[in-house]
């Protein structure tokens, strides 16, 4: 596969990871290199890494614990301390081996270290393949506000290597499957097709997806790297997926939620909001829905908690002024930002979801 480049990183595909990590490693000339790893990640990936590292370099590893919950200013603290004191300097490199968290959290520390160090991602996790590592976004959560806080900055580059995927259980593929239908819903109708049975996708078909969908996200960071216009479209799902999310993240007697999981509902009651508001028919609706409940077991979201997640609209980061935007469909593979919706048809779509 031919690697994606970006505004300021290049994308690599499997066999191409480790040819381009070890002539940069090689040519860079860094001072010292850390790893930043996750509990998981330290036991199931950082062996595989070091063994196609070809050469000796001094390189310390950094562990942080696992899962969401820890994606916060606290753990970077403890990360810019271990740094400091293993005496990083603005000539070191920061390796971000993980899923998500590891890499918005390592990408944020390394942008803000010093005022900045370089730093490569190698995600772990299909989630990350397709969407968290790729296209600069760093940040940490703000209590259970997403991502509320972070810079957008480009790593050296992107290793994406399927053999991690060997590693992950069967609900973390499925929270990486909701990005790559995701992009065919606001993007690209076909791909969106192609993604329509999971069931039958052999591991070549899935290499070639994943590297679809980073196509379709690459072309659109590119012409909108900070988001001003069309970079909205990959928000699809997530105005109400998030604020789910963070409902759940901060009650612990409510079922644990991944990300792909929460924007899989959010994509289905944005789809009834899209039906409501402009072109999507209710052949497409019955579409959406049937394929999203087809990967994710629905989930039960209480009439009272309604409210509560509703009121966290407020903090979605595409809001402007006070009013909640939206991210809709005008029709499978053709997106709208800057929508503005109800209450009423926010709390329609929230009944819609529970009929199904």
């Amino acid at each position: 596969m031919e690697p994606i480049v970006s505004r300021d990183s290049i994308v690599y595909f499997n066999e191409a990871c480790y040819t381009a990590l070890n002539a940069y490693l090689e040519k860079a000339n860094h001072s010292n290199i850390f790893i930043l790893v996750d509990t998981n990640t330290h036991v199931h990936c950082l062996s595989y890494l070091m063994s196609k590292i070809e050469k000796e370099y001094p390189i310390e590893v950094i562990e942080v614990e696992a899962g969401e919950i820890h994606k916060n200013i606290e753990t970077c603290s403890g990360v810019w301390h271990a740094l400091s004191e293993l005496g990083a300097d603005r000539k070191s490199l920061l390796i971000n081996l993980g899923g998500g968290v590891v890499t918005d959290l390592g990408g944020f520390i390394a942008c803000t270290y010093k005022r900045g160090i370089n730093y490569i991602n190698i995600p772990t996790s299909l989630l990350a393949m397709v969407d968290a590592s790729v296209g600069g976004k760093t940040g940490v959560d703000l209590g259970n506000l997403k991502n509320m806080v972070g810079v957008i900055s480009e790593s050296e580059m992107v290793l994406v290597d399927t053999t991690y995927l060997n590693t992950l259980p069967a609900n973390q593929m499925r929270s990486g499957f909701a990005e790559m239908l995701k992009h065919g819903l606001i993007q690209d109708k076909a791909y969106w097709v192609q993604m329509n049975d999971l069931s039958a996708l052999t591991i070549a078909d899935l290499d070639q997806l994943i590297y679809d969908s980073v196509v379709i996200k690459n072309k659109i960071v590119k012409e909108d790297p900070t988001e001003q216009n069309i970079r909205k479209f990959l928000n699809y799902g997530h105005t109400l997926g998030h604020a789910i999310e963070s409902f759940y993240l901060t009650h612990p007697e409510k079922p644990t939620l991944l990300h792909g999981e929460a924007i899989a509902i959010g994509m289905i009651m944005e789809g009834f909001i899209s039906k409501e508001l402009l072109n999507v028919s209710s052949e497409e609706l019955e579409n959406i829905s049937r394929v999203f409940l087809a990967t994710f077991p629905k989930v039960t979201i209480d009439p009272q908690d309604y409210p509560a997640i509703m009121e966290l609209l407020i903090h979605d980061k595409k809001n402007e002024k006070g009013t909640i935007y939206f991210v809709l469909l005008n029709t499978i593979g053709d997106a709208k930002y800057n929508c503005t919706v109800t209450d009423e048809l926010i709390l329609q779509s929230f009944e819609y979801y529970a009929s199904l």
